[in-house]
């Protein structure tokens, strides 16, 4: 291997000696640092003068030569061996120069994207804390096979072909600007499967998911106008709000790095308009899938946070977090994380709930079941089954829960309503033979619905034997 590395980069020299063109250009995806996905044909890229031979030479494997177009752009896929915890370097030279990319590691690589709740960095936000942040970030150091990508924030209503940045170890300075989900979604995959972990980190605080999404696909949805849009101001339609502008921005010049799958933390923005959410992040998965053109990536999605949604007693955001559990099903090879059991009662008024690290154990937890299929790791949510009804009382079953639940306290969050619609709370008991939850409500006669944290803020506290907490759900479709 060493050999063949300094034959290849004597027939670097010999080429870079024959004339002097411009030098090569590189993405900022490909940089000092960078994880590549594992046995893979993993692809890198870049610009040079047009029509000239570039030569492409990892250290592990074999060199292979690329013509670059008229337009100066090329692009070769290499095939990447096992993961393991060395590094690497690839020498790319051609066009009068010469580029060495330090410090490569083979491994499993994640796209993380969303809004703020993904965006959110292990130092957290002003007044908007991380649980466990410090400690994270000082032991990051200790988790040198981890590596993320900050992709740069920006907006356009063209498809770009490049975009701000490149890849950081994983260290105390670096860590505080990592996504905390991101990173605690990589540490934990690190410490089960023992390969290096890269993230990018794709993610824009406020965005819809329509704003992920292509042009050609929203000329397609009634009510939605790009063109309209692109000639608001500012002033009038903030930033974030807007539609097709981080798809062109900040997704579509990285369609080309070879990625695992897809970690999403998105649908704040998207609350009060449920109806229509599940099938257009449908339609984004299958778009970005086609654009990878891996397959079908592993999509995981994560369960937007309680908060009052400035409605404290309406359900919107209930609304919304069932179109996203709809979207899973929908879904092909996808998943969705609970978050019902991850707040505080003082996060009524925070939309950036702290706990971080259990959303992104969680999302580890799916992954590492129904991606890498590791044996005996605990992924399934408690969810609502079947309703059997006795004047004011209920009997509900559920799947999942073979262990039975954890109800060591007083059960609360159910609530049941008679044919006036009306919701009020109903007191919960469990038999623990049977797995059966009984509810009775002495304010109705008769029970027509019963729901469960189906609230804009309500905090669960039934969980699975294994701390997985039951599925916020309704018996009703009264909103449909």
């Amino acid at each position: 291997m060493i050999m063949h590395y300094k034959i290849v980069s004597a027939f670097l020299m010999l080429m870079l000696s024959v004339k002097t063109y411009a030098e090569i250009r590189l993405p900022d995806i490909i940089s000092d640092h960078m994880v590549l996905q594992q046995q893979a044909d993993a692809r890198l890229w870049g610009w040079s003068d047009p029509e000239v031979t570039i030569c492409i030479c990892p250290e592990w494997g074999e060199s292979q030569t690329v013509r670059s177009d008229s337009a100066g752009f090329w692009e070769v896929s290499v095939p990447t061996p096992a993961a393991s915890g060395k590094q690497y370097s690839i020498v790319i030279g051609g066009s009068g120069s010469e580029i060495t990319i330090s410090d490569v590691l083979i491994g499993e690589v994640w796209f993380c994207s969303g809004q703020s709740n993904m965006q959110m960095p292990l130092k957290g936000f002003p007044w908007q804390p991380v649980e466990n942040s410090l400690d994270a970030i000082v032991t990051a150091g200790n988790y040198p096979q981890i590596r993320m990508a900050n992709v740069g924030r920006r907006r356009s209503y063209e498809p770009q072909v490049t975009v701000d940045g490149k890849w950081l170890e994983s260290n105390p300075e670096n860590a505080a600007e990592f996504s905390a989900v991101g990173y605690f979604f990589a540490r934990r995959l690190n410490e089960i499967l023992h390969v290096p972990v890269g993230i990018i980190n794709c993610s824009y605080g406020g965005s819809k998911v329509e704003g992920w999404l292509p042009k050609w696909k929203l000329d397609e949805y009634p009510g939605f106008d790009v063109e309209k849009e692109r000639l608001t101001p500012d002033s009038v339609l903030r930033g974030w709000d807007r539609i097709n502008v981080m798809y062109n921005a900040m997704l579509h010049p990285l369609t080309r790095y070879t990625i695992k799958g897809f970690a999403w933390n998105q649908g704040e923005a998207n609350v009060g308009h449920y109806q229509n959410y599940a099938a257009h992040l449908a339609d984004m998965v299958r778009i970005w899938r086609d654009e990878w053109g891996l397959g079908d990536l592993p999509f995981y999605s994560v369960e937007i946070p309680a908060w009052h949604y400035n409605d404290p007693d309406g359900t919107s955001a209930a609304l919304l977090r069932e179109a996203q559990r709809e979207s899973a099903r929908l879904i092909p090879n996808s998943g969705i994380v609970s978050t019902v059991d991850l707040v505080y009662p003082h996060e009524f008024h925070d939309i950036h709930a702290s706990r971080k690290q259990e959303i992104g154990d969680r999302l580890a937890y799916i992954a590492l079941s129904d991606t890498y299929e590791v044996k005996g790791i605990p992924r399934l949510y408690p969810t609502f089954k079947a309703m059997t009804v006795d004047g004011n009382k209920a009997e509900l079953q559920f799947n999942g829960i073979q262990g039975g639940m954890s109800p060591h306290h007083e059960i609360i969050g159910f609530e049941t309503s008679g044919h006036d619609r009306k919701f009020y709370p109903a007191k919960a008991s469990a038999d623990r033979n049977t797995h059966i939850i009984k509810v009775t409500c002495d304010s109705i006669d008769k029970i027509e619905s019963v729901r469960y944290c189906f609230k804009n803020f309500a905090i669960g506290t039934l969980h699975s034997s294994q701390g997985l907490p039951l599925m916020p759900f309704r018996t009703d479709n009264w909103d449909k």
